[in-house]
């Protein structure tokens, strides 16, 4: 394996030089880290990043942890955060949580003990605050996405959940809905929280009162019915909307994954969508939604929330004085996309 030592003999210069080459530390030559580059490249050589990693005290290396690399979402978010790496020098490593905190858990001790120099992370939930207090105890900088943990001062990157959630809602009261449900992610995590309040002032502020059991909670991930001591064993959707009455005429779901879930229980019971129930969503399907748009979103800059979160965590880390900094908190809107699944309400259930 070639050395620093060997390309520094067959440069004719010292081992600290080639060193300072590789690093761009210090004062040299153009001439002479021409010459050294020249005779890296003959030879192959191949700089040990570990070595590099405890002289710069960086590794160069970003984390990106998601809770659902299934979902579009998720998917578009990742490239954004990569582009915003690859921009600046970094490499950028991947975990998917699965929204189990157990998982989570297992990556943060991952991350600590591969030394990268930052993680962009999507929590669980709220029970992830001892994960992220023992970055912070070890030093490592973070910026949270799409969810935020009460308890923790940090940076942040958020969708505005619940305006994206009034908009929806408004949407099916303008088309004559007045029996609107809501199927929504667990209370644990913020974004769901806040979508159920945007839900819940729509309804307020055009005087409509749902039964309490119009409200349904069940995973983001509802098609892997997760379990563990995170995650309690989730009640049937079928058997919640059997139980309604009166049938709404329109339901809002948390997210595209539970959207789908809606309309597959849907189609088993033969009702029809949007012609007898319609049915509307947080975040949009990516390609899908190009091939064949049917469903109404309210649709978020998943791209951007990669970008802008990788954007400031790179800033934070690059700043020696990171900890001293305010936090900063940043809200993308959502945009309401108009398709097919939304139909107006008949009389008879608008009434």
């Amino acid at each position: 394996m070639v050395t620093i030592y060997d390309i520094a003999k067959k440069a004719n210069v010292s081992a600290m030089t080639v060193s300072r080459v590789i690093n761009n530390t210090g004062k040299i030559s153009k001439k002479t880290e021409a010459k050294v580059r020249k005779i890296m490249e003959e030879m192959n050589y191949v700089p040990n990043q570990m070595a590099r990693s405890l002289v710069l005290q960086q590794t160069k290396i970003l984390f990106l942890l998601i809770t659902d690399i299934t979902n579009p979402f998720y998917t578009t978010l990742s490239r954004g955060a990569e582009d915003a790496a690859n921009r600046s020098g970094y490499r950028l490593l991947f975990g998917n949580s699965d929204e189990n905190l157990q998982k989570e858990n297992d990556y943060i001790h991952t991350i600590l003990s591969t030394r990268v120099d930052g993680l962009l992370v999507a929590p669980t939930g709220d029970a992830s605050l001892p994960h992220l207090e023992q970055l912070r105890r070890h030093k490592v900088p973070f910026v949270l996405i799409d969810r935020e943990v009460p308890g923790m001062d940090c940076d942040v990157v958020l969708g505005d959940s619940k305006g994206g959630a009034r908009t929806l809602v408004e949407h099916l009261i303008d088309n004559g809905h007045r029996h609107i449900a809501m199927v929504n992610g667990l209370s644990t995590a913020s974004s769901a929280r806040l979508r159920l309040q945007g839900y819940q002032e729509a309804l307020l502020l055009h005087s409509l009162h749902m039964p309490d059991n119009y409200v349904f909670e069940t995973s983001y991930k509802l098609h892997q019915q997760v379990t563990g001591n995170d995650m309690p064993v989730l009640p049937s959707l079928e058997a919640w909307f059997d139980q309604l009455e009166p049938r709404p005429t329109a339901i809002v779901a948390g997210n595209n994954v539970i959207a789908i879930e809606i309309i597959r229980m849907l189609r088993k019971k033969e009702i029809q969508v949007p012609e007898q129930i319609s049915v509307v969503c947080f975040d949009d399907f990516g390609l899908y939604s190009e091939i064949a748009p049917f469903m109404t979103v309210a649709a978020q800059q998943a791209y951007q929330f990669g970008y802008m979160g990788m954007q400031t965590l790179i800033e934070r880390i690059q700043n020696k004085d990171h900890e001293a900094q305010p936090w900063r908190k940043v809200v993308l809107p959502a945009e309401l996309i108009v398709r097919d699944s939304v139909a107006p309400a008949k009389d008879e259930q608008s009434q």
